[in-house]
């Protein structure tokens, strides 16, 4: 099965953009190595959100040639030639995804909703999260309110000289306890 990846930058206090949906505070640290990190990547997977400001970068952050999938109610498919918008449910799609031949493998790319739904519905196989040194005191959350409690067990750590430090994860299961129990 092909796993998928939960790759993001978070500032110290959880969020993966700004209040206003900004990420001009992750430093561009020359030491990360995208090419390692984006080598096995051949599909990718957004929320309307994260790929409208993807855009508004330029150049997408994905690999070239990289299937992208977005997941959004209010996109219209013919007016984004080049991938594939979907309005449907987003764990029954993914599952398809990840049982595809290949060794290939997914980049949730963003945002915070996707992953909690993916993460509900068991569809997510590592969480990879670069903390920024820096507290924005708000913002889109790592992981919104009502996602399921699951269980992580590290893999790895890497510090870089920025001060941004990654730690992986791969996801154990998803808990049968509440979010609020004591």
């Amino acid at each position: 099965m092909r796993p998928v990846r939960y790759n993001v930058a978070a500032s110290l206090d959880g969020y993966i953009a700004g209040p206003r949906g900004e990420f001009d505070w992750i430093p561009m640290d020359p030491t990360v190595d995208f090419a390692s990190i984006f080598g096995k990547i051949d599909t990718v997977l957004l929320g309307r959100r994260s790929y409208e400001t993807a855009l508004e970068g330029g150049t997408p952050p994905w690999p070239p040639g990289a299937r992208v999938y977005v997941f959004s109610r209010t996109l219209r498919p013919e007016d984004h030639p080049g991938l594939t918008v979907v309005s449907g449910d987003a764990g029954r799609v993914v599952s398809a995804l990840r049982a595809e031949p290949g060794g290939g493998e997914i980049w949730l790319f963003g945002g915070g909703d996707l992953f909690g739904s993916l993460l509900a519905e068991g569809q997510v196989d590592t969480v990879e999260v670069t903390l920024v040194p820096i507290l924005l005191g708000g913002g889109v959350p790592l992981l919104p309110p009502g996602a399921p409690r699951t269980t992580l067990a590290l893999t790895g750590t890497h510090t870089y000289p920025s001060g941004m430090v990654s730690l992986s994860y791969t996801v154990q299961q998803p808990s049968a306890a509440p979010n609020d129990a004591p």
